[in-house]
């Protein structure tokens, strides 16, 4: 199907209009990127090799979206990975915003796959935001995903604080592997499974946490996480059916967090580095490695020589990697593997971590 029709169909659905309101300071459109021969494509693509969208304007902010075909990093190949890069950065600065990303069989049915994040603050150092392991190569239909041979993703972005005021303007013929439209309200899936879980629609799990009960659905918690699918099957009946599970050495709070992120790939408020280093360990329990990801992410922006030593002993008994690169990155930075030396936190590491070590002087010779 080519660009014009596409355009033609979501008109036709009420996708008429690009709208970048100014109430509620937010601004809001959809991108369209289709990779016509998908299979050859991905073929010849190594991991680490990204197809790059044509920029899209949304809320003053430049925009475009990056497609690995094989994964972005060596454990994520088998993988499609997918990212919204903030494109403009350095003329118009640090935003804010939250996106879903679609893979569409057609613009006549609804999304086969989607995903969506709350807000995240794209800055120098995160200008791009997404997905490592967003759909399996293993996962891939012909019909599903890949009609015709063709890999279409819908971008819908809002960002919250509009770098100028846009303007109503009816939508034109978008470039190649562009579409722009207004947002899918149809295709919130994440505000579905909200309202499912916290109004306790039709819920046959309860989950004791730290003196709170969870209600959930047993078909969400096994899809996500092959631990919670093993707990259940040991877990006992309640006398109105429901499976009773009982979870221990958790915090309430982390619990509901995590089990929000399983029902809508949304990640919690991490407001600081101990917050996030307790979701770790409970996205690590229950192998949830997108939110793990997440955490490693936060938490290597907050390495510094005082929570350096700390740090690095979790990513080596969390199996981290990216945590763990990020610590090696910063105590071979000049001057700093020195001043760590002098510190409780190194003899620390020698005697808890002594690979991490060897991997530091290492990385010091010259």
């Amino acid at each position: 199907m080519s660009v014009s029709a596409f355009l033609s169909t979501l008109r036709g659905a009420g996708r008429q209009h690009l709208t970048a309101s100014t109430i509620a300071a937010t601004a809001t459109c959809s991108h369209l990127l289709r990779i016509n021969e998908y299979t050859r494509i991905s073929k010849k693509m190594a991991n680490g090799q990204s197809i790059r969208s044509g920029t899209f304007r949304v809320g003053g902010h430049d925009w475009r979206l990056l497609c690995y075909p094989n994964g972005c990093l060596k454990e994520h190949e088998g993988s499609v990975s997918l990212f919204l890069e903030h494109a403009s950065h350095e003329d118009t600065g640090d935003t804010t915003a939250k996106f879903k990303m679609s893979i569409l069989p057609d613009v006549t049915s609804k999304p086969t796959c989607s995903r969506s994040l709350a807000e995240y603050r794209f800055t120098e150092d995160g200008l791009n935001w997404g997905w490592r392991a967003f759909i399996k190569h293993a996962d891939l239909d012909k019909e599903k995903h890949l009609r015709d041979d063709c890999l279409t993703v819908l971008c819908d972005v809002t960002v919250t604080d509009p770098h100028t005021a846009d303007h109503h303007v009816e939508a034109a013929a978008p470039p190649e592997s562009t579409l722009v439209a207004g947002p899918a309200p149809p295709f919130d899936l994440r505000g579905q499974l909200e309202e499912a879980i916290w109004n306790k629609q039709q819920v046959d799990v309860k989950i004791e946490v730290g003196g709170e009960t969870f209600p959930a659905h047993r078909w969400m918690l096994e899809a996500r996480s092959p631990v919670l699918k093993a707990d259940l099957l040991l877990a006992s009946t309640t006398g109105d059916g429901a499976t009773l599970l009982r979870v221990n050495d958790m915090d309430a709070q982390v619990f509901k967090a995590m089990l929000q992120f399983i029902y809508t790939d949304s990640p919690p408020a991490l407001e600081s580095a101990t917050v996030a280093e307790r979701m770790l360990v409970a996205a690590d329990r229950y192998e949830l490695e997108e939110l793990k990801l997440i955490c490693e992410e936060v938490l290597s922006r907050h390495v510094d020589m005082g929570s350096v030593a700390d740090t690095l002993a979790l990513a080596e008994r969390r199996h981290c990697s990216l945590l763990r690169t990020a610590c090696i990155k910063f105590l071979t930075s000049p001057g700093n593997f020195e001043a760590f030396v002098a510190t409780d936190g190194f003899a620390q590491l020698k005697r808890d971590c002594p690979s991490a070590v060897s991997d530091l002087v290492v990385n010091k010779m010259p």
